[in-house]
């Protein structure tokens, strides 16, 4: 816990035993469970909710029917049981038998629905969620998940009952891009501590987890043609700590866990600045040839490859052939922020010979919002980070094709502290309480910018003053959700006073996953 502040909701009171038949025909303690709103307690807001229909209650008989032939569908259907089987103490079996099962997922054209939408229906004695593909079954998977009561994220038997309102809930992303961004590079956290983080997301729909590999403090990746970047530039970390990094089986694990809740990792190696652990490791990146010692403090715009040396460009081929190697995903961020040590020639010098090396790995490249003060190359996307979006440079360039990633510092950035006695975080774009994060439209958000240019959102999380997943789940919860729901939620299903309520029903789960948080009084949160 973090203090006093962080006030995990107390466990709810274990919901009285019911007959799941008497549950069905909405009778005895399951008819007011079966009454709930759904919308009541879903985040992200599914895009149609049709209620009314016949609630079903999942039972110790039940079974979970998955299509055959479809080893993708199939593991979806193995997750949905094993989150299950804890808490309900049924054995829930897989089964390609979906005729017989209790909950049916369906891979299936939806009218109205893209690759990554579903359809969640109660009736006919079943739950059936209805796909077109894999990752459209998984994102209905979590609104299944949230339907059911909180304590079904217990790892230990509980009392019941499994009642599933009944509902019909068709459902789409509003952006394909929706991410989350952890920074590994000031302080390290290990391959446990990000899995655990990637579940949450998996939760609330994030499809894209980005990865901030390097910076002046920490080299986190193993790379082969340049050893001593991990070896020595992974030494140490914010506080002059133990550091750490990723061998490439590390990596590669991460990008499996990821992929199996469906999302794409985005690594990140920042450059030209925030590049003191390279430049440590290596006296030839650095123009004077002597390498300066490793940094441990949390000052920026510093440091600087050296832009006029080839050996520069030989050290960032290399370094993004092993990344793009290790990475399935169509994205490589090369960052671009803070180069205040870097001219503004040699910044747009160092961009055009670099961003061709990504295309040359067949990736599309990913820079901060920086980048559309160079060149953006065709196809590339900027990743906005500033307070009022009013830059127009960030305008121009969206209005010529590039696309655009949402993540506003006094938005979005999970690192800012909630008020001043909020113990963790910085405030350097302001206090950002919960409300703050979520109350505003990223289709409308950049001046001059269409809203056609927007790729999506995310919530960046940087860790100068975090090195825990206590202190992850501190800094995230409450906020995370609210940008999750900016991303995937229809801007008519963006309303505050709505998504307090269906917020502080998230409490209780939180505390059932084991998740700290922080207890903004901005929410309802449930009492004792």
């Amino acid at each position: 816990m973090i203090g006093a502040s962080a006030g995990a909701c107390a466990s709810p009171s274990a919901p009285a035993a019911v007959d799941p038949a008497a549950a069905r025909a909405g009778q005895g303690p399951g008819k007011e469970e079966a009454a709930v709103d759904p919308l009541s307690r879903v985040v992200p807001a599914p895009a149609t909710v049709r209620t009314g229909g016949e609630p079903y209650v999942i039972g110790s008989r039940d079974r979970i029917g998955v299509p055959a032939g479809d080893p993708a569908a199939r593991r979806v259907g193995d997750y949905l049981a094993e989150l299950l089987r804890p808490a309900t103490g049924f054995e829930l079996p897989v089964t390609t038998r979906s005729g017989d099962a209790g909950v049916r997922l369906r891979i299936a054209q939806v009218r109205g629905v893209g690759p990554e939408g579903y359809r969640l229906e109660t009736g006919g004695g079943a739950v059936t969620i209805s796909a077109p593909e894999p990752a459209g079954l998984f994102h209905g998977v979590q609104t299944l998940r949230q339907l059911l009561p909180a304590a079904v994220e217990r790892r230990t038997p509980q009392p019941g009952p499994w009642l599933v309102p009944g509902v019909t809930i068709t459902d789409s992303p509003r952006y394909a891009y929706r991410g989350a961004m952890l920074d590994v590079a000031r302080h390290f956290f290990t391959v446990q501590q990000v899995k655990r983080y990637i579940d949450q997301l998996a939760l609330y729909k994030i499809n894209k987890l980005h990865l901030h590999l390097s910076d002046d403090q920490g080299w986190r990746i193993a790379v082969d043609s340049w050893p001593r970047l991990a070896s020595y530039g992974g030494s140490t970390q914010v506080g002059g700590g133990p550091g750490g990094f990723y061998t490439k089986d590390d990596y590669r694990e991460i990008v499996r866990y990821a992929a199996s809740r469906h999302l794409t990792v985005v690594p990140e190696i920042d450059m030209p600045g925030h590049t003191n652990a390279a430049l440590a490791s290596y006296a030839e990146l650095n123009c004077d040839g002597v390498a300066p010692p490793l940094y441990t403090g949390t000052e920026v715009g510093f440091s600087s490859l050296c832009v006029p040396k080839e050996v520069t460009y030989r050290f960032v081929r290399d370094v993004l052939r092993e990344l793009a190697e290790l990475t399935p995903g169509p994205y490589l961020h090369i960052g671009g922020d803070e180069a205040h040590s870097t001219s503004h020639a040699d910044y747009v010098t160092f961009m055009d010979r670099v961003q061709p090396l990504v295309a040359e790995r067949g990736k599309t490249v990913v820079g901060w919002h920086q980048l559309t003060g160079a060149r953006p190359a065709p196809g590339a996307v900027a990743q906005y980070w500033g307070l009022d979006g009013k830059e127009k440079e960030v305008a121009d360039a969206a209005r010529a094709g590039t696309k655009i990633i949402l993540s506003p510092a006094n938005r979005a950035y999970l690192d800012m502290k909630y008020t001043k006695d909020t113990p963790l975080g910085l405030d350097w774009a302001g206090y950002v309480e919960v409300r703050q994060s979520y109350d505003w439209d990223p289709g409308r958000y950049l001046q001059d910018v269409p809203p056609s240019a927007v790729l999506g959102v995310e919530a960046p999380l940087w860790s100068e003053t975090i090195s825990t997943s206590d202190h992850i789940e501190y800094l995230a919860f409450p906020r995370l959700p609210g940008i999750a729901e900016l991303g995937w939620s229809p801007p008519s299903r963006h309303d505050w006073s709505s998504y307090r309520v269906r917020l502080a029903a998230q409490g209780p789960r939180w505390d059932a996953m084991g998740v700290d948080f922080y207890r903004s009084p901005q929410v309802p949160w449930p009492s004792e």
